[in-house]
């Protein structure tokens, strides 16, 4: 799905085994993992129990995951020169694509596992049409309302569902005393791109409910790592003289992209990299926040969709590159990553946040034992 930028970030998780064993996984060390659209299908491998009540996944299986599914996902028409005619059409009569194998692969994975089911807590947002707001599922919010304890595989279809891409998901959830709701949805990006801040309301909102295993909200205390699937921002695909001469068409469509669409994706993501920033800094923890975004993407390693063999082999590599590039933190008056002197590169970084991860993980352990 998406980009693949973010499945070969994980590798470098590899670190956690090397320093707990080869059968530590992500979900032993995050109190909660927080995705949207491929996010939250990467969520659910990360975190959806196995036979055993382990994690579906192994980070380092995710790569090979996309590699294997991906050109199935987003199937590839050779259509020659009449390509962008034949995408405008498609695009007018219908979403691109129907979904029936990512709806069936995702089933397959998850089976019944609904999302109090997870072995760590999770978040995932979409988007209601028909009550138009925002819907966020969680493990916290499972445990408290019946009707929110949806399946992971009902989840993971709606908050893929990008508007022209794939299908609105209708389900229906049932509860005690015959209670039901139903469910319209669409791809949880339209609201939240990035997931971190409706993370953070999450967990704010069970200190809230006194829940003991939350201190009152320390957020000096938080350890936060938010990956994105990149951006085109440096490719300057949109000036102000080209779209002044934009009807609602071209809005909708233009070369194969979605400016609309991208548009209001990259503005929700952005101003939560911007809000992060900033109350990091406040609090005087910038290095617990640290954001993994390349936003130099080009070509088609910046489209939603292609995923042709070779494109997807190229987006690997920018995966393995974004790891040595230098700590970077947004610019909120340009909106682009700069480097931060001092805090070396984003693998550097990453191998910094494990050990702080297995750190607490073995003090959790210990106190655990000691009761």
């Amino acid at each position: 799905m998406k980009r693949l930028a973010f499945a070969t970030l994980v590798y470098n998780w590899g670190c956690l085994q090397e320093l707990d064993g080869p059968e530590a996984r992500i979900a032993d060390y995050f109190d909660v993992i927080a995705g949207t659209s491929t996010g939250a299908l990467i969520t659910a491998m990360l975190a959806a129990p196995d036979e055993k009540k382990r994690p579906l996944f192994a980070a380092k299986d995710i790569t090979t995951f996309y590699l294997e599914n991906g050109p199935k996902i987003f199937p590839q028409r050779k259509i020659g020169f009449l390509e962008p005619v034949a995408n405008l059409l498609s695009v007018m009569r219908g979403p691109k694509y129907d979904g029936a194998f990512l709806h069936g692969k995702i089933k397959s994975l998850t089976h019944d596992v609904r999302i109090a089911d997870t072995v760590t807590n999770v978040v995932v947002p979409a988007f209601d049409v028909k009550y138009l707001q925002p819907v966020i599922f969680s493990t916290y919010e499972a445990q408290h309302e019946p009707l929110k304890n949806a399946h992971l595989s009902d989840i993971c279809i709606s908050t893929a569902a990008a508007p022209t891409y794939f299908p609105a998901h209708f389900f229906r959830t049932e509860g005690p005393n015959g209670k039901s709701r139903e469910f319209h949805l669409v791809d949880g990006g339209v609201a939240a791109n990035n997931p971190t801040m409706v993370a953070m309301s999450m967990l704010t909102k069970e200190v809230l409910r006194h829940n003991p295993d939350f201190r009152p909200a320390e957020y000096g205390n938080f350890l936060i790592i938010s990956v994105g699937t990149g951006a085109p921002k440096q490719a300057e695909m949109y000036t102000a003289p080209k779209c002044a001469k934009w009807g609602l068409l071209r809005w909708l469509y233009d070369g194969g992209f979605t400016p609309l669409i991208d548009i209001f994706c990259h503005a929700s993501a952005d101003m939560v990299d911007i809000h992060a920033k900033v109350l990091f800094e406040a609090l005087g923890c910038e290095k617990n926040y640290l954001r993994i975004q390349d936003d130099s993407l080009v070509g088609h390693t910046s489209s939603v969709d292609i995923a042709t063999k070779e494109n997807m082999e190229a987006l690997i590599g920018i995966g393995r590159e974004l790891l040595k590039k230098p700590v970077a933190r947004v610019n909120i008056d340009t909106g682009m990553y700069e480097p931060v002197a001092g805090e070396g590169n984003n693998e550097q970084a990453l191998e910094r946040f494990a050990r702080k991860l297995s750190d607490e993980l073995k003090l959790r352990m210990k106190n655990f034992n000691s009761y």
